[in-house]
């Protein structure tokens, strides 16, 4: 069913989680316990019988949280060992529901960012549900972003900072820039929330609704009749969200997050084939000054995409930018089209062969528009 014209977020929006019986909490805290436990020895395994071809530069631990070593990549012409030049740094966070997904998940992505921009790269760490449910994991951040930040051993250039994330990370983010900490000594220039949860007011039986289905994009995921995270959405919420909060918070929902909040310069990610793209949307535009949205308004287009790998810069469905107070702030918008939620972390089993070639072209391309975009507009 679609939706019907005019109806606005306003208009579909909860205050806190409906109360799940107790034994489906019970039935979704058992299932991510077991993906969990599964999933220490399954890397373990993984790593030891084929060792990554990408390592991190060096793996640190801090006293404020010593059972979470971060992961640090320096650029490939940086030597470490007898250059003192500090380096513009980016913090990231990787993903996995708030329940699920690990730092070293974010390797790849993060040694080519290094070294494809001359940054420093830090993959943060955080404890996850449904042992830590939400806040602890913002404050994990807080506290290891903190410790990195006044380590006199990394060539941190603190005039020029960012933090992105990656899903659930994109969502922490948001929530670790608006700590009165984060904003009052690390001041991060920047945020890079990648296809975030930004809104988990919204019922996922609408935001499923706000998208388009490509059934011609052939053999793989991205051309399915249903959206993946639809069912992995009510058990993550139920392991990570308290049913007693409030669902407008903007540390659990940061597009109610006030503007003063948050980093001047803000780069948001999205991809066309994702529930959670209309949020990231709605944000943007609001954030850029821009009427929201409506929710019937399905975001990207209905037809395909361009050839293999090709962003669309030059459509304001698919890529804006707002510049203002003279270049001291920023909005940009950048939907992948043709590409789902976290098409470049998913296993290469849910892509077909075209898939998989169209993601892997996309993930560089939009590393560059991100790169140069700090380059030239944030770190200006």
């Amino acid at each position: 069913m679609a939706i019907e014209n005019e109806l606005r977020q306003a208009d579909v929006r909860r205050d806190k989680l409906p109360r799940v019986p107790l034994l489906s909490r019970l039935s979704h805290g058992a299932i991510i316990y077991a993906m969990q436990l599964l999933g220490e020895p399954y890397l373990w395994y993984r790593d030891w019988t084929s060792p990554p071809e990408i390592a991190p530069t060096l793996i640190k631990t801090y006293q404020s949280r010593p059972s979470l070593p971060i992961r640090i990549f320096f650029p490939k012409s940086y030597d470490s060992k007898t250059s003192q030049t500090p380096l513009p740094t980016l913090f990231t966070i990787h993903g996995g529901g708030f329940c699920l997904g690990w730092t070293q998940e974010d390797d790849e992505w993060n040694a080519r960012f290094a070294s494809m921009h001359n940054v420093l790269v830090i993959g943060l760490n955080y404890r996850r549900a449904p042992s830590y449910p939400f806040p602890t994991a913002i404050y994990d951040l807080e506290a290891l972003i903190l410790a990195s930040f006044d380590d006199e051993s990394l060539p941190i250039d603190k005039g020029r900072i960012a933090i992105g994330g990656f899903s659930a990370g994109g969502n922490l983010t948001l929530g670790l820039c608006q700590l009165p900490s984060i904003r009052e000594k690390v001041r991060p220039s920047a945020a890079l929330p990648v296809y975030a949860i930004v809104d988990n007011s919204i019922p996922t039986d609408f935001k499923v609704k706000t998208r388009y289905y490509k059934p011609e994009l052939g053999v793989g995921k991205r051309s399915e009749p249903t959206d993946y995270l639809a069912n992995f959405a009510p058990v993550f919420d139920s392991n990570y969200i308290n049913p007693e909060l409030n669902l407008q918070d903007p540390l659990l929902s940061p597009c109610f997050a006030p503007r003063e909040t948050l980093p001047p310069h803000i780069f948001l990610v999205a991809c066309e084939l994702d529930q959670l793209a209309h949020e990231t949307w709605c944000m943007a535009n609001k954030l850029a000054g821009r009427p929201e949205p409506l929710l019937s308004d399905k975001v990207g287009q209905e037809k395909l995409g361009r050839e293999k790998g090709q962003l669309i810069l030059d459509d304001e469905r698919f890529a804006f930018e707002h510049v203002g107070e003279g270049g001291k702030s920023s909005v940009r918008w950048l939907l992948i089209p043709d590409q789902l939620h976290g098409f470049d972390r998913i296993p290469h089993s849910w892509h077909g062969k075209e898939s998989l070639e169209d993601a892997k072209l996309k993930e560089v391309a939009y590393q560059k528009v991100v790169g140069y975009w700090l380059k030239d507009v944030a770190w200006k």
